[in-house]
């Protein structure tokens, strides 16, 4: 179980996070919908312990991190993997090397060259994962340019993919579906859904209504550093909240 307890952030004075509680149990698909600035982004930061709580708690299975703390011991990565909307490829790698780095630096080994890459993988079970989720994006044909080369869903592809390898078992994406056509959304809800059945739990940050009826378990409504509403899939269509329900009918009406 990946938990949230009384976490609180704050920037410039004002309240980003304010009092959240929120757990994701293994094999759980969760969805967290709200009005832009509302926190969604920082929620996932402090999940994952990429930012520091102000106060509060975050439990990893069954490690706890108490904060405010100096320095956090330990870091749960890649266990917990975040995907981010600003996707943060480096610009000088191909998106191929892109998607190997962490791997390679998280086994003590060094960034090896394009040629190397497309060869033989010391790592033979990595390197088949490799080949069966660049076959599964329909990747193959834009794996070996540069960032600069390729279209936003390329990259969001590969993003993807660079934190699929790490075989999170928490798994937090930030808008990733934003520049996706639907048949490359259709193919990453039915593989998050596959994720879901082996364990993993997915967290998932989300403005497309129909994704997140098609993909959560668990919805959260989060309007200002606070949730307003969670439940099931009934709160995106039968909300009991009045903030919620105007907020999925500006949604609705737009789209």
């Amino acid at each position: 179980m990946l938990e949230g307890i009384k976490l609180v952030k704050s920037a410039s004075g004002q309240k980003i996070i304010d009092n959240i509680d929120i757990q994701l149990a293994p094999g759980e698909i969760a969805v967290v919908i709200g009005p832009s600035g509302s926190g969604k982004t920082t929620l996932l930061k402090l999940l994952a312990m990429l930012e520091k709580p102000d106060s509060g708690k975050v439990i990893v299975d069954d490690k706890q991190y108490i904060f405010p703390a100096e320095k956090i011991e330990s870091p749960p990565w890649p266990k917990i993997t975040v995907v981010f909307q600003q996707l943060f490829l480096w610009p000088h790698l191909t998106l191929l090397q892109n998607i190997k780095l962490p791997h390679e630096l998280r086994s003590g080994g060094r960034p090896r060259g394009e040629d190397r890459r497309q060869g033989e993988s010391t790592d033979a079970p990595e390197q088949r994962r490799l080949e069966d989720l660049l076959e599964l994006f329909d990747m193959q044909g834009f794996v070996h340019r540069y960032p600069n080369e390729a279209s936003l869903g390329q990259r969001q592809r590969t993003a993807l993919v660079r934190a699929l390898i790490l075989q999170p078992e928490y798994l937090l994406l930030d808008e990733i579906t934003s520049s996706l056509d639907v048949e490359q959304i259709a193919i990453i809800l039915s593989y998050l859904k596959r994720l879901s059945k082996k364990g993993i739990g997915v967290l998932i940050v989300t403005h497309l209504l129909n994704f997140a009826r098609e993909a959560a378990d668990k919805v959260i409504f989060i309007d200002s550093g606070q949730i307003i509403e969670s439940g099931g899939r009934e709160v995106l269509d039968s909300p009991r909240q009045e903030r919620v329900k105007k907020f999925l009918s500006v949604i609705e009406s737009a789209s």
